[in-house]
């Protein structure tokens, strides 16, 4: 190239690009590969502001000359680079951007990767938008036919919600993954996605929406007739009984360590007081509702 100073090979390409008197057609071909030439050299140089802005105008460029493949890679760059920054709205705005390029190719895992991407980069600044962005990309997989590429979506998802203690939207949104996972006959996925948000309601401390959500699941063959089922089975059977050891006990089966992590290390009786302390509330609370119940009448 004439020259390595990425400053001067911005302004070149934005002189290509903007008309004047004597330019009445903008140089997107030229001017697209100056903008690249010049985010390489800032990012080498490690100016990822600047880079972040090359790499928006390279991609700009490439959606002008009508190749989204190559702007979707280039908006892509410009989202790593604004993460580097510390700039969140960007990073959900730039990899969005992305994903809806690889949509005009008709590429449905890249798409969703993109919003992937993001949401994995929000986890911690934004987690709202990470949940967001994991949903959407679900969501992309889906309408593709694609359910089963979707399944650590969810398990990412959940982990987030779980982590912001948010357990009624956790299990609210691990109830839609069975319906991916029948789509694609992942019968196993399924009964492990239902016993999951069995689970998580009991996290919430809240006995009868677990028990009302193992009623509903078991109006699913494939789970009713499963190893999950029998697991809830025993776990809610301990929580009716008021038994703190069994639900240790069922809470240590081999059925739910075998769930994903997020709900096992959750759910690790035998080495968590405050999960054994949670289980005492609980069933504490359960037989004192009972007990009143029974008062009334």
């Amino acid at each position: 190239m004439a020259t390595s100073d990425p400053d001067k090979l911005i302004a070149k390409a934005d002189k290509l690009t903007k008309l004047s008197m004597t330019r009445w057609n903008a140089d997107w071909k030229n001017a697209t590969v100056l903008y690249e030439q010049a985010a390489i050299a800032y990012r080498l140089a490690r100016k990822h502001e600047k880079a972040k802005d090359a790499f928006e105008k390279a991609s700009k460029g490439q959606e002008m000359l009508s190749s989204p493949w190559d702007a979707a890679k280039h908006m892509e760059s410009a989202a790593a680079l604004a993460k580097e920054v510390g700039n969140w709205n960007e990073v959900s705005d730039f990899y969005r951007r992305a994903s809806e390029l690889y949509i005009q190719c008709g590429r449905a895992q890249p798409a969703s990767d993109a919003l992937a991407k993001g949401a994995r980069a929000l986890e911690d600044a934004l987690p709202d938008e990470a949940i967001q962005l994991y949903t959407d990309a679900c969501a992309v997989l889906e309408d593709d036919g694609k359910e089963q590429m979707a399944f650590d979506l969810y398990r990412a998802a959940t982990s987030v919600y779980v982590k912001l203690e948010k357990y009624t939207d956790a299990a609210t949104f691990l109830l839609r993954w069975p319906l991916a996972a029948d789509k694609c006959n992942a019968t196993h996925s399924q009964s492990k996605a239902y016993l999951s948000a069995i689970i998580v309601y009991l996290y919430a401390h809240d006995f009868q929406q677990a028990e009302k959500c193992y009623n509903d699941c078991c109006q699913v063959e494939a789970f009713l007739n499963s190893d999950q089922n029998r697991a809830a089975t025993r776990l809610l059977s301990a929580y009716t009984d008021g038994d703190v050891e069994e639900i240790k006990r069922a809470a240590q089966s081999s059925i739910i360590s075998s769930l994903d992590h997020t709900i096992t290390e959750k759910e690790s009786f035998a080495d968590n007081q405050a999960c054994k302390e949670v289980a005492y509330r609980d069933v504490t609370a359960f037989k004192r509702g009972a007990t009143e119940h029974k008062k009334i009448y």
